[in-house]
């Protein structure tokens, strides 16, 4: 089962209702400002680059770094005619952003995926001015539920999950205190579990049918046991969900 367009999967995931939602939240506690500096570290297709333009306006200024070449391109394209709006390829791990030139910032989504989640952090410290805000947002794949007759296949798939498709499944849960050891005042954390009752919206966004074929594949899950389960699921009814952690803090 081929494993869906990147750009695309996070364009969907975002006009969700709980992508809506959460996003919406952060971008709001962030109170950003007209005037200021907003810094979107993994932007990916621009998805969010609209929404920050509008609210720093006119004179200020959005960056966007990706370190994916064609996520860039994704993002010029969305953000096409928008005054302000600069698009940086980069590493999270080393921004293209001067020292102390960001007064917003947000990771979302991406701190599951990189090396190292300290050091990006230190990095954006190192790009924030004193007094600005950051937004943090991350999964907790360790907290997936997947409701079927057979417990015990839906909670090999959770292990495979965390053990074997998410690099910092947990990470989530961490947002607080690796804020706080990275020098930044933890002002606001939130908690929200999405819930998802349609199989198709649920295999689309959690990797059912995917990532079961590759646990499957690699031994985790016996092939009859695991395709019965997925059969299951996909012919309802269907309840599944999970922790989502953002984390608002402050220099």
């Amino acid at each position: 089962m081929p494993r869906p367009d990147p750009a695309s999967y996070m364009l969907r995931g975002a006009a969700s209702e709980a992508g809506r939602t959460y996003k919406q939240e952060l971008l709001d506690l962030l109170d950003i400002r007209a005037g200021q500096v907003a810094l979107d570290v993994g932007c990916g297709p621009g998805t969010d680059l609209p929404a920050l333009a509008e609210r720093v306006g006119d004179a200020g200024i959005v960056i966007g770094v990706d370190r994916d070449r064609a996520m860039l391109e994704r993002a010029r394209e969305r953000t096409d005619g928008l005054r302000g709006v600069e698009l940086r390829e980069g590493d999270a791990h080393d921004l293209p952003v001067d020292p102390g030139s960001v007064d917003r910032a947000k990771v979302d989504r991406v701190l599951m995926h990189v090396a190292e989640p300290a050091d990006v952090l230190a990095q954006l410290r190192r790009a924030t001015r004193p007094e600005a805000r950051i937004g943090l947002a991350e999964p907790d794949w360790d907290t997936l539920i997947v409701d079927s007759e057979d417990l015990e296949t839906s909670r090999a798939f959770t292990r495979f999950t965390t053990e074997e498709v998410v690099r910092n499944a947990t990470v989530g849960r961490s947002l607080p205190r690796l804020a706080q050891q990275a020098g930044f005042r933890v002002e606001t954390v939130r908690a929200m579990a999405p819930v998802y009752r349609d199989f198709h919206e649920a295999d689309h966004t959690l990797g059912l049918g995917r990532n079961m074929q590759r646990a499957i594949s690699g031994g985790h899950v016996d092939r009859d046991r695991g395709r019965r389960w997925i059969a299951g699921l996909s012919e309802g009814p269907v309840y599944a969900s999970f922790t989502f952690i953002s984390v608002i803090c402050s220099r």
